[in-house]
């Protein structure tokens, strides 16, 4: 094989070529080591991952999640869609990672997901935490819902969208 050819041949089948990847130019800083976390966080996450962490999972974006919004998710596994509450959001760059939390037959269900997660394949927010009819009204001055664990019934009047007066 000669290295002026753009792709080789494939060794299980001799119709098939596969293309050479092209190499990305190095950053002369990385070489000396500076810059490697911030080089990691913009080349890791897809770039759907990045999208959902600066809209969705930002701090300061206007389209931001807080606690207490209702959302559904759409998995690639078992249980393929999953609603809740949300009680926890954790972020950490590409670790961001957030707490749902539902009764479902009256047991309580939390689950955490991370954002850069492959299985999640699509996030729909039913009602957002603080705006409108439900929610506990205004925006709430905490940054965990871990309260919901204790009371069913501000639980179910979060999810069913129902303020209690």
């Amino acid at each position: 094989m000669s290295t002026a050819h753009a792709s080789h041949r494939y060794r299980f089948a001799t119709n098939v070529t596969c293309p050479e990847p092209t190499p990305e130019p190095i950053n002369p800083r990385l070489l000396r080591g500076k810059g490697l976390m911030a080089h990691i966080n913009n080349t890791i996450p897809s770039p759907q991952t990045k999208a959902l962490m600066s809209t969705l999972f930002s701090k300061q974006h206007p389209d931001r999640l807080l606690p207490g919004s209702v959302m559904t998710l759409h998995l690639t596994h078992h249980p393929t869609l999953f609603s809740g509450v949300l009680i926890g959001l954790r972020r950490k760059g590409p670790n961001t990672s957030f707490t749902l939390r539902n009764v479902i037959n009256r047991i309580g269900t939390e689950m955490t997901f991370f954002v850069g997660s492959p299985h999640l394949k699509k996030i729909d927010i039913i009602q957002r935490a603080g705006k409108g009819s439900g929610g506990l009204g205004r925006k709430s001055q905490r940054s965990k819902y871990y309260f919901l664990r204790d009371s069913a019934e501000k639980m179910s009047q979060i999810s069913a969208g129902v303020a209690k007066k």
